[in-house]
Parts: structure tokens; sequence; C-alpha cells
């Protein structure tokens, strides 16, 4: 015997046809969210492909929306469906997952549910990133070495740098840091030394005898000097214009 009244019977069966009314009408005005067309001829275009490729994207983008509003009256449809039917057969108002019947109040909210509280089916967002990205995670994925303690060799993430260096389609504007004014500091690790360890290396030279100290006046020596890393007296000829 159901726990629900004839009454609250009578009101939750007016509630899911009136539901189901509502749907089918709203399907039929707009033929379906216009799905019944083809993309095409939305686009009012001979050819879905024209000069201008942002409107194809924003149809596209719009015709999404419009699938996804479908699916989701089609399931409310067959929700109330199978409401319906089990008014018919006498098991309206029980859970199908714990036989327990299922609360008037949560009834008159959801009339076409057939779960309880407890019991309804969690709401979780399908996981469908790329399987690549498996193989992607940590950066650079396998054929980056930077994790691993013994090893300092030419790795995935070095051949991007060397690739990277030709330039891309980024721009300062695109960088994530703020304080980004060239298209060179936006490359991986663009701080990083090649070629030396320490970047005073990488303007102070000597002859081959280690003799007859010389700094190279470049970026290098500059930047050095700006950053108020170094100090210029590490030039023998500001030196000498010190003394």
């Amino acid at each position: 015997m159901s726990h629900l009244t004839s009454q609250q019977l009578s009101q939750l069966r007016a509630a899911l046809q009136q539901q189901q009314e509502e749907i089918r009408h709203r399907l039929q005005n707009n033929e379906h969210y216009g799905l019944q067309e083809a993309m095409r001829d939305t686009t009012g275009e001979l050819s879905e492909i024209d000069n201008h490729p942002g409107d194809a994207a924003t149809e596209l983008y719009n015709r999404s929306i419009d699938i996804s509003l479908l699916e989701r009256d089609e399931h409310e449809l067959d929700d109330i469906e199978a409401a319906l039917q089990a008014m018919d057969e006498g098991t309206y108002g029980i859970c199908i997952a714990s036989g327990n019947p299922i609360p008037y109040e949560r009834l008159s909210a959801i009339p076409s549910t057939r779960y309880s509280k407890e019991h309804a089916p969690r709401q979780n967002a399908p996981f469908t990133r790329p399987v690549e990205e498996e193989l992607l995670s940590p950066p650079f994925g396998r054929t980056s070495l930077d994790e691993r303690d013994e090893q300092n060799g030419f790795d995935g993430e070095d051949a991007w740098q060397i690739v990277e260096s030709w330039g891309s389609s980024n721009s300062p504007a695109m960088a994530e840091g703020n304080d980004i004014s060239s298209y060179n500091d936006m490359e991986i690790e663009a701080d990083e030394t090649e070629g030396f360890v320490e970047p005073w290396e990488n303007f102070v030279a000597t002859d081959i005898a280690g003799n007859h100290l010389t700094i190279i006046k470049g970026t290098s020596y500059r930047h050095y000097m700006d950053t108020e890393e170094g100090s210029y007296l590490l030039d023998p000829s500001a030196k000498k214009e010190r003394e």
C-alpha cells in the first residue's frame, strides 16, 4: 500500500502531466532548439565555410548549447514518463535503490524523481580530458629529466627551448608574468644560463693564458649591473676612472 494519499497522487500526476506538456510544447515551437535545420541554413550563407571562420565558431558553440538543452529536455521527458508508468503500476513514491518510501515533500519538489535524497545519483562532471595528458604530466611528461637527481642530460624541455627560441604565436601581453618586456623573456626558464655557471662568466674574459682581463659590455653585463648583482669595480676601466 502506498504511503501517499489519493489526493497527493492526483496532485503529483497533474504536476507531471503539466511538466510533460510544457516540455513537448517548447520542443515543438522551437523545432527542437533549431536542430532540425542544418547548421549551414542557420548561418544564412551558401556554404558553412566562408571568409569569417569566427562566425562559424560562434554558430558551432551555439549549436552545442542547443544540443545540451535538447538532451536535458529529453532526459526530463524520460523521467516523467517513467514516473507516470510507476503510478500506473502502483510503485510510485518508492525509492528504486533502497525500497524505502520517498517523502511527499521531496516528491512535490521533484515529482519525477525515483530516488530518495540519500540514494539520488550524484551529478559528477564527466572526466573527458584527452588520454594523452596522462603522459604530459608533469610538463613534458616522460621526456623531462628535471625531476631525476641522477639525470642532467638533454631532455624534452631542452628540445622545446630550442624550438621556442625561434619564436611562437605568444606575445608579452599573453605572458603569465607581469614584468615581461621582451619576447625572449617569455621562453621557459629564459633566465637559465647556458655554457656557464655564474652570470658574470658570460661577460668576463681573459686570454688563453688567463691574463689580460676583459669585460664585454653586452646585454648580459648591463643586466648584471642594473640588477645590482655585481659591482662596477669588476670592470678595470671603471676602476681606473674612479681612481
